[in-house]
């Protein structure tokens, strides 16, 4: 065994109990505390611990988990209203669970991507793409020229492209 593995299993095994009773109370649940708490020593993993003392070790793992949690509700959020909007459609137009899996998924990233874009390119798109709003309208909402509507949905529109590149699986990370 390398040192690596190592202190990651001294790590895991010192506050893996503590970290999951921590979700726990959190999340009021205990598989989804197990899921977040197993995230958590994932990215552990991929972003190796620098913090050698116990307590800086600790409010290390609360800082990634919390980021988690916050991940994990904002996606139920999302799936809540995916959800709450197909129990309006006929049952015969109800996508498999296959494909739900796949919108939720989808929608997700799309709302990941959106909270990555600059308040004001965001809102210029969402006002062009959901409102359907013209340029010169939302120039006028956003307190902006059209020049500057324009260069924000180009900026937009770059990051719904490189977000489908990702999702086609054409990019690697």
């Amino acid at each position: 065994m390398d040192i690596v593995s190592t202190s990651f299993t001294h790590l895991y095994g010192t506050h893996h109990g503590w970290l999951l009773g921590l979700l726990r109370r959190r999340l009021n649940d205990r598989w989804d505390a197990a899921d977040l708490a197993h995230d958590t020593f994932i990215r552990i993993l991929n972003r190796p611990l620098t913090e050698a003392d116990h307590v800086g070790q600790r409010s290390y793992l609360a800082t990634i988990a919390r980021g988690l949690c916050i991940d994990h509700w904002r996606r139920r959020q999302l799936e809540k209203a995916w959800l709450d909007s197909l129990a309006q459609r006929p049952q015969t137009t109800q996508p498999s669970p296959e494909q739900r899996a796949i919108i939720v998924e989808t929608l997700y990233e799309v709302d990941a991507m959106l909270a990555r874009l600059p308040s004001k390119v965001r809102e210029a798109f969402l006002l062009a793409q959901l409102h359907g709003l013209p340029y010169k309208q939302i120039a006028t909402q956003v307190g902006v020229g059209e020049r500057m509507v324009k260069k924000y949905m180009a900026q937009a529109l770059l990051h719904c492209a490189i977000l489908e590149a990702e999702l086609d699986g054409m990019l690697v990370q």
